[in-house]
């Protein structure tokens, strides 16, 4: 029985459930408030669920609401099939009640409004009536498809709890996991568990403070980012009111005094901006529609935090709804001709949407006395997908015929593949399968789901990758080839050779350079440089199963460059493998391995630190990475460096940008005997040039006379040892 339900022997208290208008609807002018959505009357809902069904060709009165909303969208829906879940819903949840004292039926009826409001079709309203009976009654799977069909049936399973009995502390995430293997299939999955969990936030308030805090912050780092990557705007903007009251209560009242005081003012700098808009589109002969939005609890704390003190424009925004794509450009152009336009506010994602199906034109014009209004331009259409997401798609995956007026097709013309299954969520299925455990899986989604912006790489085929913000060529390597991606040796980024750490921009084209030899590994040091969870559990997998400490420098001489052919003629150990500076650490025989950060050479003062494994990675003394360990209390450990000689490090040499300077330094580095692993050029800014080698030294003491060779070449004015941001795991 889920945690809203109760024994009617044994009601919870009786207190009505507080609802949103109760704690979180601030005292805003008129023309601030949106249109009024209706809100659910419980005890209408409950005497009506009380009285039982009605006949049986009439639709029950306790679902009337629900059915005007939804032939609000879709006119010729056939409500039949809601009529019938509704019977079976609330003879099936009859007796049972919510902790607020009402029938439950006013739950699955809730959640079925919220669905309908933002236009879901008739197979999510049918399947959202139901959600709670097999969780919660005795009505199996079975008896939904045999009533229902597959469909239904695949979505009432999809959002129906693992029971505790079952999985103990685990069927929080193995339900969730469970739930996101549904939404890869099928989409809706997750729509009515969005709409499942809002309704339980604003009745919340009648729950123990610290059940409130717990599903608040499952909410906050997993539900919300699910409605902002499926595009659901309505519901993430008031999931995130909500949870920002339970968790943040004295900041949230001090967003609501703002707002209130706001209300209290006199006149309307976001209205009389809003009145000379309509103005200039009326002159331009363009029609269109301007309304004022109003920013919810949390958009205008976070403006307050960015911004200071607030003006009266700084509490909404301003939408100009129009017919057509080209109009959203109209509009653009007189607002930039006839006010003054703020120019670094100017966003297209019309032209490039967002990776959640969102497309508008945002900018922002100022008048005289300072005020700022931000403008929203969008179609009707693109609002409608801007507050529903893909719940707008209708029924995503039926194609469009006459006989499914409210259900296949949705507003897109095709130009996407497959909407419903963005890049994040074929990537969040695909690590999820190697996830080895609930605490893992757990821990990796949440960290997942905080990457809140995507970038797209171009491959060198033309295909592209979507990825989140801050990968490197590692992300991309295993986005593309998966556990293949043990093989890659380096990359290319926009023509140029690159380092597999390089960090990728959006737009950016990638080529990844593989090796021929099948047993290729990673290398360890691939994690420091692994943003994605799909590249950091296919690692730390490689790693689980190859522990030998004495293999970690082989394998990281593999990961960079091809191993000698299994079939090439049997050489001592010591001539197979090039060996770098090693250093010995204390006690005698743990494993070490040099740090990525400051790439550590003789005769560097270096101290060194337990990881995970047994490993040490050691670091040079003055590194930031070492001075954060040591105040985060990590133990040190004693290291020295051993007799061999040979070591990589990584430089840095500035210059000023010339012809042929590439080319002089590369010969520079190649006089003194030194090979290099990999370069990168950055972009010249402002007429200088930063150059990175990471080189192999035949031996340490040779590298102030190699920095000053590389000094010697015509236009460097510095060379210097890399020091790279290290990771706690470091």
């Amino acid at each position: 029985m889920s945690a809203e339900a109760t024994n009617p022997a044994t009601p919870g208290p009786a207190t009505p459930a507080p609802q949103r208008s109760a704690p979180l609807e601030p005292a805003v002018p008129p023309a601030y408030r949106r249109k009024s959505r209706p809100r659910i009357d419980l005890r209408r809902l409950g005497r009506a669920a009380l009285l039982g069904p009605a006949t049986r060709d009439r639709l029950p009165d306790a679902i009337g609401h629900v059915a005007d909303a939804h032939r609000a969208h879709h006119p010729d829906a056939k409500l039949e099939p809601l009529r019938r879940a509704y019977v079976l819903a609330e003879s099936s949840h009859r007796g049972q009640m919510r902790k607020s004292g009402e029938p439950y039926i006013t739950h699955p009826l809730a959640v079925t409004l919220i669905l309908a409001e933002l236009g879901a079709e008739t197979t999510t309203l049918t399947a959202s009536l139901l959600h709670d009976t097999v969780e919660d009654t005795e009505v199996t799977l079975d008896q939904v498809r045999e009533q229902f069909g597959d469909e239904v049936c695949y979505l009432v399973d999809g959002v129906t709890k693992l029971e505790k009995v079952d999985y103990g502390a685990a069927a929080e995430p193995e339900t969730f996991r469970k739930m996101l293997v549904a939404t890869g299939n099928d989409v809706r999955v997750m729509s009515i568990k969005l709409a499942d969990r809002l309704h339980n936030m604003r009745t919340l308030g009648v729950m123990r403070p610290e059940k409130q805090a717990r599903i608040a912050k499952v909410t906050r780092d997993v539900l919300i980012p699910l409605a902002e990557r499926l595009g659901v705007q309505a519901l993430k903007t008031e999931l995130e009111d909500l949870v920002f009251a339970i968790l943040h209560p004295e900041e949230y009242a001090h967003t609501r005094e703002l707002i209130s005081e706001n209300a209290s003012r006199d006149g309307d700098p976001l209205a009389e901006i809003a009145e000379e808009v309509r103005v200039v589109l009326r002159d331009a002969g363009i029609q269109a529609e301007v309304l004022i939005r109003p920013r919810h609890f949390v958009s205008v704390h976070r403006v307050s935090r960015k911004r200071g003190p607030m003006r009266g424009a700084d509490f909404g925004r301003l939408l100009v709804l129009v017919n057509e794509d080209a109009d959203c450009y109209g509009v653009l152009g007189e607002l930039h001709t006839c006010l003054t336009p703020v120019v670094s506010e100017f966003k297209d994602f019309i032209a490039v949407p967002k990776f959640n199906l969102y497309q508008s034109l945002h900018t922002a014009v100022t008048r005289g006395d300072g005020q700022v209004a931000e403008v929203l331009i969008r179609t009707h259409q693109m609002h409608k997908v801007a507050e529903a997401g893909v719940i707008a798609l209708g029924n995503p995956y039926a194609p469009p015929s006459d006989d499914q007026p409210d259900g296949g097709g949705g507003p897109f013309d095709g130009e996407r593949a497959d909407p419903t299954r963005p890049g994040w969520l074929s990537r969040l299925l695909d690590w999820q399968q190697g996830a080895p455990d609930p605490d893992t899986f757990w821990s990796t989604l949440r960290e997942d789901l905080a990457q809140d912006r995507e970038i797209t790489v171009f491959r060198a085929d033309g295909g592209s990758l979507g990825l989140p913000e801050g990968a490197s060529c590692v992300d991309a390597a295993y986005a593309q080839y998966g556990e293949d991606a043990h093989a890659c040796i380096g990359a290319r980024v926009n023509g140029r050779l690159a380092t597999l750490s390089t960090v990728l921009k959006d737009g950016d084209t990638v080529q990844l350079l593989m090796g021929q030899d099948p047993a290729s590994e990673p290398s360890r040091e691939w994690l420091e440089h692994a943003h994605t969870a799909a590249a950091r559990i296919a690692i730390q997998r490689w790693m689980a199963t190859h522990p030998a400490p004495g293999d970690e420098e082989a394998s990281r001489t593999s990961a960079t460059g091809p191993r000698p052919s299994v079939e090439a003629p049997a050489r001592p150990a010591e001539a197979q493998v090039t060996r770098p500076a090693s250093a010995v650490a204390d006690p005698p025989g743990a494993s070490v391995r040099m740090a990525g950060c400051c790439t550590p050479v003789p005769p560097d003062e270096v101290t060194g630190f337990a990881v995970r494994g047994g490993v040490v990675t050691v670091h040079r003394v003055e590194c930031a990475g070492a001075a954060r360990m040591k105040s985060a209390g990590r133990p040190e450990v004693g290291v020295r460096w051993g007799d061999t000689t040979e070591c990589r490090v990584t430089l840095v040499a500035e210059s000023f940008g010339r012809p042929h300077l590439l080319a002089d330094l590369t010969e520079a580095i190649a006089a003194e005997g030194v090979a290099i692993v990999s370069a990168t050029v950055e972009p010249p800014s402002q007429q200088r040039v930063r150059h990175t080698y990471t080189l192999q030294l035949p031996d340490a003491a040779r590298l102030q006379v190699l920095m000053r060779a590389m000094r010697n070449v015509p236009g460097v004015y510095d060379v210097s040892r890399a020091q790279h941001p290290a990771t706690a795991a470091q």
